[in-house]
């Protein structure tokens, strides 16, 4: 699994008027909360850039004062007009208790209905997932070999792995091959 370290500098005031002050230095604020105890701090937006604008899972390795702590990104606040990063919730890791994370989906082979003339349709592009950190996964993966024209892949499809369990209901589609119309076509006439 990929990890990303972020080196954080502790926040000395608390509150509204203190997070203000540090935005208006640059500086994103930041909680990391978990394993019984609760860190704020700050960080550059460079030092999360890798992990938060990416379509992967990533541990975060949080280096904060002379402490060093195993997390997960739980929460990102933007700001509803300039998109700009107000605020940062990490989820320290501790082995033994059960966490929810959304994980991707990478889809693995070649789908005869693909090669039919099918149209490939992904759904979704992440599933939730429950587990402990020692079982945590970077992603969930898929095989449409054997997906054909008209047919769809839902949750339940998911080969399970050992001790993850995966939340989402097990009828929701993840990916589909849709038949073009003139294929459709093409079979109405044959049938007439």
């Amino acid at each position: 699994m990929v990890s990303v370290t972020i080196n954080g500098t502790p926040r000395t005031g608390r509150g509204t008027s203190a997070a203000k002050a540090d935005r208006n230095a640059g500086n994103i604020p930041c909680v990391m909360y978990g394993g019984g105890e609760s860190l704020h701090f700050t960080v550059s937006p460079d030092e999360v850039r890798d992990i938060v604008y990416t379509g992967e899972f990533k541990l975060a390795n949080l280096v904060v004062g002379n402490k060093s702590f195993r997390c997960i990104l739980k929460e990102i606040q933007y700001h509803p007009v300039t998109d700009v990063i107000r605020h940062i919730d990490f989820l320290n890791l501790s082995d033994g208790n059960t966490i929810k994370v959304s994980v991707p989906i990478r889809f693995e082979g070649t789908a005869p209905g693909v090669r039919a003339g099918g149209k490939f349709v992904q759904k979704q592009r992440s599933v939730k997932i429950k587990t402990k950190p020692e079982n945590l996964v970077d992603e969930m993966k898929v095989d449409i070999s054997k997906l054909k024209l008209g047919q769809s892949l839902r949750v339940r499809d998911i080969a399970p792995m050992e001790g993850v369990e995966i939340v989402n209901p097990g009828a929701l589609p993840i990916a589909t091959i849709t038949i073009p119309r003139g294929l459709k076509i093409s079979a109405e006439d044959e049938e007439a």
